[in-house]
């Protein structure tokens, strides 16, 4: 088992605007991934297998909810921690992050942001430490990017609502305890409800033949006349802002994520390049190595730059959802093409499980299609600055 070796790249003294909290926690997750998650995840992936036994670990290191407040289980810190315990997750790998995102940013932030007291007590604190881990339902097989066409519905009952519907490519579904489910009501409008296993007549398949995100466990939920409580709906906001107001969260983290993993591809490739000789000399001695390192840690030092500063708007409360999708999408972006030039830096030995890098290219595959793909995103920015929606008739 290979060591890990890994030294996070600070090119222009960005932990300078960081606080002593802010690098703890950074620390306190760098050092949990490096022991939990590095020597292990080559297997996993190679088995597609999700590590469960990392989740207590997760919960520890503040994976979960960490900007929760501390009576609900959370940790309480801002939005600049969560982004580096998420750059750190990544860094390990990106299924493992989505693990910890979904929980964090689609399953517990709905619970704070939408839910009453009750809820929030009843669920927060499990999730924080990972005796719960939950799944969140909002792409069908047939709404993707326009998830306001869901055809998921609940239909009142009187004394409970009569869930109906299925979603696809949902995180962590398949040992998921809870699902936070977005379906139409009989006038149309979307709320969230909370679903939890064992309710009859949900079910949760796993998807299977995955070639990325190989290490994260991925599935469908299946509702077929679920009854679900009525204080199981989240009564403090509805309609399609709702799911999205999670999805700003959770495409904040992916933002910081991205650059974990773009960082570990560029310091294998780092080392590489200095320990392999061809003809006569390191191939970092080289013009056309140098070349691809020099951008890679440019194109590192923008992104870093980009996050801290939407960090900083999002502790103020002022990021726009459109700040967030320039942040996700060229981060993404950026991630995908340093892995794919770091793994021609290694030759063959680069599609091998021996170094994390081909592992990384194929997760990013994943990255930079869900929670908005690279295209939606795109328009996202083309419609901030326009004021013209390119993606509606």
């Amino acid at each position: 088992m290979k060591p890990d070796l890994f030294q996070a790249p600070d090119y222009y003294n960005l932990d300078d605007l960081l606080t002593d909290e802010h690098k703890l926690v950074r620390e306190s997750a760098r050092a949990w991934v490096k022991r939990e998650v590095s020597p292990i995840i080559e297997e996993y992936a190679q088995k597609a297998e999700f590590p469960k036994q990392i989740i207590k670990g997760l919960g520890e290191i503040g994976g979960f909810g960490p900007y929760i407040p501390v009576e609900y289980g959370g940790a309480g810190l801002d939005q600049i921690s969560y982004g580096l315990i998420m750059q750190e997750i990544e860094r390990g790998d990106s299924g493992v992050r989505s693990t910890s995102s979904v929980q964090s940013s689609l399953v517990m932030y709905p619970i704070w942001k939408y839910g009453n007291e009750e809820q929030r007590m009843k669920y927060l604190p499990k999730l924080a430490t990972g005796e719960f881990m939950g799944c969140f339902g909002l792409t069908e097989p047939d709404h993707g990017s326009d998830p306001g066409s869901m055809i998921t519905n609940f239909k009142d009952m009187g004394d409970h609502y009569l869930l109906n519907g299925a979603k696809m490519w949902i995180s962590n579904a398949p040992f998921a305890d809870i699902a936070v489910v977005w379906a139409k009501d009989e006038t149309g409008r979307i709320h969230g409800l909370i679903v939890e296993r064992g309710m009859e007549g949900f079910s949760t398949p796993e998807t299977h033949n995955k070639w990325s995100l190989r290490a994260s466990s991925t599935g469908e939920l299946i509702f077929d006349n679920v009854k679900v409580p009525k204080e199981n709906l989240l009564p403090n906001k509805s309609g399609l802002g709702a799911p999205l107001g999670c999805l700003d969260s959770a495409r904040y983290g992916i933002a910081w994520g991205a650059i974990g993993a773009a960082m570990d591809c560029y310091d294998t490739a780092l080392r590489y390049a200095k320990e392999r000789i061809q003809f006569g000399k390191p191939i970092a001695g080289t013009q056309l190595q140098q070349k691809k390192l020099a951008e890679m840690i440019t194109e590192i030092t923008k992104a870093q730059l980009l996050t801290w500063r939407l960090g900083v708007l999002r502790n103020e409360g002022k990021a726009t959802t459109a700040q967030i999708s320039m942040a996700k999408r060229n981060n993404v972006d950026m991630a995908i093409h340093i892995a794919r030039e770091a793994r021609q830096m290694l030759g063959g030995m680069g599609i091998t499980g021996e170094y994390s890098i081909m592992r990384h290219m194929m997760n990013l595959e994943s990255v930079i299609t869900y929670e908005g793909t690279h295209d939606i995103h795109l328009l996202i920015t083309g419609m901030d600055v326009t004021g013209i929606p390119a993606f509606k008739s």
